[in-house]
Parts: structure tokens; sequence; C-alpha cells
């Protein structure tokens, strides 16, 4: 905590842009800046892996990230949301000729804009809109009295076997496929680039690879349905003479092709119809991903993420109390299979959907009577059933509830900070360069990928002919080397009446040593006087607390005295009034 409060008050002292870009980017000599002169922002990287959320949230900090988010593109960032919506939309309507434009001119005006992170973020989160669309007009033709693809419910011609029609890929589902392969090489070249370890770290490229291998496990599926009904269809053609297929006698791995989706769980067109249903949830909940980008829907979305972590918690608890119960349930009514009055509890698997769709109260009691008179069994089945019910929905949804709240109000009460500091990790996925067209235009390899391919070919081939001139020389070498460190080792002590002189005079600080000096300087300072003021009002508050009791020592001193004088006075009283009764 003291080194976030050390970085962030340092970061509060900038005074210029110099200084800002200094802390932000670290030593530039040891990370120098991209090709484009984009800086490296190691300082940010490292604050963002490590959490510093408000060193990543300060105004300094913000500003040079939006700095960089609109490059090139001046005057766009101090435009109106409407402008910025219709730069959305022509973005979309000419997504298509832009990413011709940037095959075909990489280093142009139009290549820089395309470049530049705020473009890149629009243009992918468009292609991802598009492909979402996709998927919503490939099942629209399901919806009542919808027809937007050919009609898969009757043949083509008699002789026509059906799986040939329900199994043959729509147009929609084509450009699917191409959307998905620009995907997965957009998922490759990250891998290249960041490396495994960096991939697998961050959570949504776990679920981009989730999604990506189920839409082709689905795929793969439907296209090996395909070929065994194409392989029906060739026998068909070959060996039936009738041209109603009803009446023909088929074998049975023929015939089955004939008709629609049976019940065998083998079928492969079955599996992919389920892998696809699983893919598009997965590709819907990737829309999270671009949230934080606005204000409004960022916190919630930050909120959703932290609901997730807590429920994977309660998990824990949630599946050990589950498993206890339902393994007990099932030992006590595994015995009477018929002797219920419906299945509950007399599977594995009956259990498990009773116990689960109890916590919901969608189970009945009836479910631990019995038809027998085994009153035993039965009060057992009632306690257990009783007490799992009381634990899971009254002790541990509540607990879950409460748990959804705490996080919730934690953000809430820092929210900007949770929500610029998620934008920023957002952001900075879009500095980096390369993956500029999104899919599926990233699947036509650009003239400049062909020039950095012959440049890192040429750098290959002359590292190997370097290699191979050391393998030649590498004895001469070690000669030398020894002879040399004889003389080395002889020179690096002065001899009698000589100076010593180093090797290697010191360097001049650099101009980032003199800028992080500097603001040490300044913030320890601006410690001593903050702890000066601490101290003069500590000492304040003692003076305070002297007058004080000063103030009471001499009210005591004076009541003291007053009460003296007071008996003195009594006294000298008495003695008059003594004196007075004695003469009469």
């Amino acid at each position: 905590m003291q080194c976030k409060d050390f970085v962030v008050g340092v970061l509060d002292l900038c005074r210029n842009t110099e200084e800002v870009e200094a802390i932000l980017n670290g030593d530039v000599d040891q990370c120098p800046p991209s090709p484009y002169n984009r800086p490296c922002l190691s300082r940010v990287k490292l604050a963002i892996k490590y959490e510093v959320k408000k060193f990543v949230a300060h105004p300094n900090c913000q500003q040079q990230l939006l700095t960089i988010w609109y490059e090139n593109l001046p005057g766009l960032r101090q435009q109106s949301v409407g402008v910025k919506c219709w730069t959305v939309l022509g973005v979309t309507v000419g997504l298509p000729f832009l990413a011709i434009a940037y095959w075909i001119m990489p280093c142009s005006k139009i290549g820089q804009i395309l470049r530049s992170p705020f473009m890149k973020f629009v243009a992918h989160a468009v292609s991802f809109t598009v492909f979402l669309g996709l998927l919503v007009i490939n099942a629209s033709d399901r919806f009542e009295g919808v027809k937007n693809l050919p009609n898969e419910t009757i043949t083509d011609h008699p002789r026509q076997v059906f799986r040939v029609k329900t199994t043959q890929f729509s147009w929609t589902e084509m450009l699917i496929m191409k959307w998905v392969l620009g995907m997965i090489w957009s998922e490759c070249k990250e891998i290249w680039s960041d490396g495994p370890r960096e991939y697998i770290m961050h959570l949504w490229n776990v679920l981009d690879f989730g999604m990506l291998s189920i839409f082709v496990a689905s795929f793969t599926a439907r296209f090996m349905a395909f070929l065994k009904a194409s392989k029906a269809q060739q026998y068909v053609d070959m060996h039936v003479p009738d041209e109603d297929l009803s009446n023909a006698s088929l074998p049975d791995e023929v015939a089955y092709f004939t008709y629609g989706t049976s019940g065998v769980p083998s079928d492969p067109q079955i599996i992919s119809e389920g892998l696809y249903a699983i893919a598009v949830v997965l590709s819907f909940s990737r829309i999270a991903y671009i949230l934080p980008a606005n204000e409004s829907f960022g916190p919630l979305q930050i909120s959703l993420g932290r609901t997730v972590k807590d429920i994977f918690k309660f998990m824990v608890i949630f599946i050990m109390v589950f498993v206890a119960f339902m393994i007990g349930m099932f030992n006590l009514y595994s015995y009477y299979l018929g002797a219920k009055y419906n299945p509950a509890f007399t599977t594995v698997e009956e259990s498990f959907k009773t116990l689960f769709w109890s916590i919901f109260g969608l189970s009945e009691v009836i479910s631990v009577v019995l038809k027998y008179d085994h009153k035993f069994i039965e009060n057992i089945g009632y306690v257990l059933y009783g007490v799992y019910n009381v634990t899971m929905v009254v002790v541990l949804l509540n607990m879950l509830i409460a748990m959804i709240n705490s996080s919730y109000q934690e953000i809430e009460e820092d929210a900007d900070v949770e929500w610029k500091f998620a934008r920023a990790k957002l952001w900075l996925s879009y500095f980096d360069e390369g993956r500029t067209l999104p899919a599926p235009f990233n699947l036509v390899p650009s003239p400049k990928s062909f020039y950095y391919l012959v440049l890192r070919i040429k750098s290959c081939l002359i590292h190997l002919c370097k290699a191979n001139s050391r393998r030649h020389n590498n004895e001469l070498e070690l000669g030398m080397l020894n002879s040399q460190a004889k003389d080395e080792r002889f020179r690096s002590y002065p001899r009698p009446g000589e100076e010593f002189i180093p090797r290697k005079s010191r360097k001049h600080p650099t101009r980032y040593q003199n800028i992080m000096k500097r603001l040490i300087k300044r913030y320890v300072l601006k410690a001593q006087v903050d702890r000066e003021s601490d101290e003069v009002n500590e000492g304040e508050l003692k003076e305070i607390k002297q007058d004080i009791s000063s103030l009471r020592y001499e009210l005591l001193e004076e009541k003291s005295q007053a009460a003296g004088e007071l008996a003195l006075l009594i006294q000298q009283l008495g003695d008059k009034f003594g004196k007075n009764t004695m003469r009469h």
C-alpha cells in the first residue's frame, strides 16, 4: 500500500508532459518506442499487471492514454457522442473498402487512420457485431413466418436423400465459418506475439479459445454428417433403380439418411447442433468484453465480473453440501426403485435432478414418500430433505446474495476508479502494433505481410551466416582472448609510482534520471512539509491541553484559598459571638 501511495504521489507532482511520460514509460533508452513512435507505456502495463488501480485511473495517466487512443484522429476527441456514432456508422458501411485501401496502401493516410487504436477498436467491434448478426440470421429461418434460407423440409427430386438437404451448409453458415477462421488466425497471432503463458492469464482469451474450439468441433461434426449422407446418396444413385425411395429396399446405414434426424445419440448432426448452441451462447457473452469502453455500462460489467468470481467461491461450499446430500439420499432410496410415487433419489441422476431443482422450489415433498409402510426410512428422508433445503436455500443462497451485495457496494464506492482501470486494460489491448484488420479481412495477406516476411527471412539468413563465420574463427579467438586476459590482469592494477586511471569514466546522468531525481526531491519536500504541519498541529493541541490543565490548577488553587478565607471568617465570627454571650 505504501508503494502504491508513493507512485500516485509522484504522479501528482508532475508539472509537464515530459515528466508524465518519464513516469509512464520508464527509461526510454532501455524500452524504445514502437516503430510508429508510440510510447511503450511499460510502467502502465506493470501497474495493470499488479492492479495499481489509482495509478492507472489518475488524471495524468488517463490524459496520456486518451492522447494515444485518438492517435491520427485530430478533433474527434472533442466531438460529441452523436458525431462519434456517425463515425462508427461510416466505418460499418465502408469497412470492406477501408480494408481494401489498407491492403493496397498500408502506409497512406487511410492506413495511419486505421492503425489508430480507436479505429481498430471500432473496426473489430463492427466485425463482431456483423458476426452476431449472421448468427441471428442463421437462426431466423426457424422463426414462425420467416423464410430467409432455402426450404430444408422437402427434397429437390424424388431420389434425393433427405439428409443431404439438411446437412449441407447454407450461405450464412459459410460466412460464419469465414469469420471463425479469421478469429482463429487473430488468436494465433496473439499467442505468437504475447506467448502462451501471457495469453492464458487473460480470461477473455480463454473464453475466445473455448468459443472458437466449439465452433470448429460443431462444423467438423456437421461436415462428417454431410459426408455420410453423400455416401448414402451415392449408393442410391448407383444401386437403386426405383424413383420412390419409400418403396425401395435399402441397407440400414442408407435408409437412416432418408429420414429426418432420429434419436441416435452418436449422430454427428445431433452433436453438431448441441455444440453450435453452446458456441452461440458464448459468442453473445463476448459482448461484455467491449462494455468497459462505455461509461454507463462499464461499471455494470465490472460488477457482473466480480459477481461471477463470488459465485465460483460459493460453488466450493455448494458442491460439498450438494454432493453430500445427493449421495446420502441415493443410498437411502436406491433399494426402493419401484416402491416410490416418483423415481426421485432412486438413481444418482434422479438424485441430482431432484436436489438441484429443489433449490428453485421445483421439487415436491412426495419425493421422499414410499408406497410401503417404512416410516423409519420416510422420517429420515424428511429430515435430510428438510435440512438440505434449510442449508441450501436459507443459509447458502442468502450468503451468496450478501457476497454479491458486498462486492457491488465496493465497486459503487470506487466506481470511477474501477471503470477507468478496466477501460485502460481494454485500450492497451489495441495499442500494440499489428492485428489492424478484423476478421475475416485478416485472412487475405497484405503486401506489408510479404515485406515483413522477406525481412525476417533475410535476418535469419544473416544470423546463420554470422554463426558459421564465428564457428570457423573460434580457435583463433580463444587464443587471442587468453593472451588479452593475461594482459588485462596485469594492467588492472597500477604500477609503483603510477596513478590509478579507471577504464570507464563515469557517465553523465541521463534525462530520465534527472527527471526522476527532480520528482523525488519534490516528493520528499512535500512529505517534510506535511510532517511539519502535522507536528505544528500536534504542538498546538499539546499547548491547549497544558493551558486547560494550568487553568484547572489555578481554579483549584483559588477554590482552596477561598475556602481557607471562608473558614477564617467563620472562626472570627464564632469568637466574636462567644465573647458577646459571656458578657450578657
